[in-house]
């Protein structure tokens, strides 16, 4: 028997090729296109982004046959789990941003948990110089990749693609993920111009000459180079790592999802489609989202949540004995918050107690 994922899809059978539109189908191509049905939603910091409109801008991944059958168990309880990967590649228009090296890194990485009845949310950012044991891996070419002790949490996209940071966080959390969705720096950019920017408001100065932002204590409205510029920002808060940046990707994401949920039926046709366009030409999912349908049934599911509803934490960590410059997980905090969301449960305060933060609360108010 097929197995069924969590929303009562089978998986496992996805393929990615491209289907032939139905009439049924062409007649929504053609809806959107007239600018009636348009869905944006997001999906987490530094998160995760989803978006509708053609099947043509949708160029997804398939990574089920690179997964294989080693994988957490598929439990049926009515909640989601969604890797966002934020891609630090230099490929394209990217290099504008760093030197391509022929590489890519996951800058950014959220596990977005949604609870039964989708009502409510948690993401768990992993900080990406975090110290872990990354397994053995299928890469996008099939070839195998050894696992490797000590291996920072971002080289499992490097060396493997998709695939190898999927299984990286499963192996990470005993959490089978249902879906995967990546995002590059060009694409996020352009989706916050078409929007017409992200409102803030900074309680301390943040200039930082890396991510080229400088921005006074108050409220701004921050264009897409901006908003890049804040979700990179590193060297010039807290104390420099990348837990200061995850502080500042997790309060944009919050400000970010409040502007998308002004996105209502009340705006004009052509803003809703100029959206789904971007936004469709700055992700891709996994094969079981590259369509128009399939994007269409997951963006509905996650449409009610608020920022209010979404709670936003860092994967405990500790900074590594050996090299302060890396960070290690806190074995049992960590634990706490994994097995919460493998229960369905809110992630106690406790787990995070005693973590390392970057000292960059409070940033952005």
């Amino acid at each position: 028997m097929t197995e069924q994922n969590k929303s009562g899809r089978a998986r496992g059978g996805a393929t990615g090729r491209r289907r032939k539109p139905t009439a049924a189908r062409r007649r929504r191509i053609a809806i959107a296109v007239s600018g009636a049905t348009a869905v944006l939603v997001l999906a987490g910091a530094g998160l995760g982004y989803v978006y509708l409109k053609l099947d043509g801008n949708i160029q997804g991944v398939d990574i089920n046959a690179q997964l294989g059958t080693d994988r957490p168990k598929n439990v049926d309880d009515g909640s989601m789990d969604i890797l966002v990967l934020g891609s630090d590649s230099r490929s394209g228009d990217n290099g504008a941003y760093g030197k391509d090296e022929g590489g890519a890194r996951s800058d950014t990485a959220m596990v977005l948990h949604v609870y039964e009845g989708h009502k409510k949310a948690s993401v768990v950012s992993i900080p990406r110089d975090t110290l872990i044991e990354r397994p053995a891996c299928t890469d996008e070419r099939g070839d195998e990749v050894a696992g490797q002790s000590r291996a920072m949490f971002n080289t499992a996209y490097e060396v493997g693609g998709p695939a190898c940071a999927v299984k990286t966080v499963e192996s990470l959390s005993g959490i089978r993920m249902d879906h995967y969705i990546e995002v590059d720096f060009t694409g996020f950019k352009k989706l916050i111009d078409t929007l017409g920017g992200v409102e803030i408001t900074t309680t301390r100065p943040i200039k930082d000459s890396k991510s080229h932002l400088d921005l006074e204590p108050g409220t701004h409205t921050l264009d897409g180079e901006q908003s890049l510029g804040l979700v990179r920002t590193r060297k010039s808060v807290g104390d420099g790592s990348d837990l200061g940046r995850i502080q500042l990707q997790q309060a944009f994401m919050k400000a970010f999802i409040e502007q998308v949920k002004d996105v209502g039926a009340g705006t004009n046709p052509k803003r809703l489609l100029d959206l789904a366009d971007a936004a469709t030409k700055a992700i891709r999912p996994d094969s079981e989202l590259d369509s128009v349908q399939e994007l269409m049934g997951f963006a509905q599911g996650l449409s009610g949540l608020g920022a209010d509803d979404v709670q936003m934490i860092t994967l405990p960590v500790t900074y590594d004995p050996v090299d302060p410059n890396r960070v290690v997980p806190l074995e049992a905090q960590a634990e706490q918050v994994w097995k919460a969301l493998r229960a369905d449960r809110p992630v106690p305060a406790s787990a995070t107690e005693d973590a390392a933060t970057g000292k960059a609360e409070g940033v952005i108010g």
